[in-house]
């Protein structure tokens, strides 16, 4: 009885430690806090076993302790191993750990088993039906976001690097990609580079956040006024997850990550789950929490009630999973094994893990990823298009080769280069769906774009930059450039060359400028002026070099047909 005390006293003090340290969630769904369980009893066998070890002699003097041992190897190991199973098993702490542990996996198996529930699974995701006009335009490339997370790291990196107050304190945490004031950018927090780093700064906080922009390829470091407190690299009280834990202990979340709203303004977002059925599986995103990260204040909000700013709440991993079970299981258990009419999943990586793209649309962060036959031949019958925010899932009929197909036929126009194509991203160019993708180098630096006809995936256009890439695809498409064209260096598109316009029979009108700038455009120079009446005017600079001896107020007459000029 005196032994049985011992390990109770022992585990009670445990108990908080441990709980303190892994923070599951007080919820009989949450996987954690089984193996929160499981964890407590093998402690209390382990403090039993040594109780029992004691009682025995076994930490006895030295010379004592030779003699067991001596004692113990003239056993043979087959003998020994099962001396020590059968002591376990009589152990109260290990028994009541492995009866546990069946017992989750029992009910597991029968409570969210596919087989009992296919149809349950087939629903835990809506899809609709749409068409290729639900593809982002080529004229909204802006809004789509070419440059992966790992290209993203290296910018991010290289500007706090310049930093020499910042770089030897903290290092840049995860990215997310969220939609920022109408254009798709990556943003991740700084964290403390350790555990004395933040016994050094946790006063002040953390003070800084980085943004990438992944269609200009630059990265910006954004300083706070206010240092951010509760953070996921934080210890003790300061720790975001335990500070969020604490306030909310039976509600299971995960999926914590940093998003700005749109001034700027620094928060941490947790997906909010509860269950549709089973033990563990069939969860469903039912809210979010937002955490103030400078004073910790939260708010717990149902999905109706999350702000537009907030991007990420079904994040795309969950949406793929969720697809392929509405995919292959919405028409039986049994015919997604044998028959496998109509099932279909989302596009693979080698390591059979799902992978997708961004697109900016209509002010939320859509995923985007093909989706193929259970075969896996290297073709796509279609896309899904799915809202990170809400959920919303396009699914676009459509039938040409995967994304690594195209990813392959874009490496290989430059393949004396040796760049490494990043999972494309998808426009629509002429009603023709297109992949459009970053080419890298060893480094990981963007060097190249290319874009590959979906249906037609020989035809690649490649070039330096993004709008000279859409130009060569653009007249690829049209007949006046071969593929060799399209991809040689050296190749002028009409949408690259300069423009230089005809006015010899425009009108002649007297103005006075009243604003004077000058733009690059596509590798040309043309400058623009604004006359009393804020009308615009452009020309190539080449064309009106005069311009640099005119001065905003000054007088001058022009032709001009409404849109271009020139000096008369």
């Amino acid at each position: 009885m005196r032994k049985h005390i011992i390990c109770g006293i022992a585990t009670l003090f445990f108990i908080p430690l441990w709980y303190y340290k892994t923070t599951p969630a007080l919820n009989i769904h949450s996987e954690g806090l089984w193996f929160f369980v499981i964890t407590v009893a093998i402690f209390y066998g382990i403090v039993e076993s040594i109780i029992n070890r004691i009682e025995q002699g076994g930490f006895q003097k030295k010379q004592n302790n030779r003699r067991f041992l001596v004692a113990s190897y003239k056993r043979s190991k087959d003998d020994y191993d099962t001396a020590f199973f059968k002591r376990m098993f009589k152990n109260i702490g290990f028994k009541v750990a492995f009866v546990i542990f069946v017992l989750m996996f029992v009910i597991s198996f029968f409570a969210e088993a596919e087989i009992f529930f296919a149809k349950k699974y087939s629903e835990l995701i809506t899809v609709t039906e749409s068409d290729v006009s639900a593809i982002p335009s080529v004229e909204g490339t802006s809004s789509i976001a070419l440059m992966d997370t790992s290209s993203a790291e290296k910018l991010g990196d290289r500007e706090i690097g310049a930093l020499s107050n910042v770089v030897s304190q903290y290092d840049v945490a995860g990215y997310t990609q969220i939609d920022y004031q109408g254009s798709p950018i990556k943003v991740a927090p700084l964290r403390y580079a350790g555990f004395f780093k933040w016994m050094k700064n946790k006063d002040a906080g953390i003070p800084g956040y980085v943004t990438v922009d992944p269609v200009k390829m630059d990265a910006e470091y954004v300083a706070l006024d206010e240092g951010m407190k509760y953070v996921p690299s934080a210890c003790f009280s300061q720790n975001l997850k335990r500070h969020v834990r604490f306030a909310y202990p039976t509600t299971i979340f995960s999926n914590g990550h940093f998003e700005i709203d749109e001034e700027g303004t620094p928060w941490y977002v947790y997906s909010v789950y509860e269950q549709q059925f089973g033990l563990f599986d069939g969860k469903q995103v039912t809210g979010c929490i937002l955490v103030n990260p400078f004073n910790g204040e939260m708010q717990k909000l149902s999905l109706d009630e999350i702000p537009t700013w907030v991007d990420v709440v079904f994040n795309g991993d969950l949406i793929c999973t969720q697809y392929n079970y509405y995919a292959q299981l919405k028409g039986g258990y049994w015919n997604s094994k044998f028959g496998q009419v109509g099932c279909k999943k989302v596009t693979e990586s080698s390591d059979s893990s799902s992978d997708y793209g961004y697109v900016a649309k209509d002010g939320d962060i859509w995923i985007y990823t093909g989706v193929t036959s259970l075969n896996s031949d290297s073709s796509n019958i279609g896309f899904i298009l799915s809202n990170e925010r809400t959920e919303e899932t396009l699914f676009i009929p459509c039938t040409g080769a995967d994304e690594f197909s195209a990813m392959a036929a874009a490496e290989g126009e430059v393949q004396e280069k040796g760049y490494v194509a990043s999972f494309p991203s998808l426009i629509l160019l002429d009603n023709n769906p297109t992949y459009i993708m970053v080419l890298k180098d060893n480094a990981g630096l963007v060097k190249m774009y290319a874009a590959v006809n979906v249906e037609q995936y020989n035809l690649v256009a490649t070039a330096t930059n993004q709008a000279d890439c859409i130009a060569k695809y653009k007249a690829l498409l049209n007949g006046t450039l071969s593929v060799e064209e399209a991809n040689s260096e050296n190749t002028e598109t009409s949408d690259t060359k300069p423009l230089s316009k005809d006015l010899s029979n425009a009108e002649s009108k007297k103005i006075t400028v009243t604003k004077k700038e000058s733009i690059v455009e596509n590798g040309n120079t043309y400058i623009y002026i604004v006359d009393e009446d804020n009308n615009i005017y452009k020309a190539l600079y080449a064309d009106v070099i005069d311009m640099i001896l005119v001065n905003v107020g000054d007088t001058i007459t022009i032709k001009t047909d409404g849109e271009y000029f020139t000096i008369e």
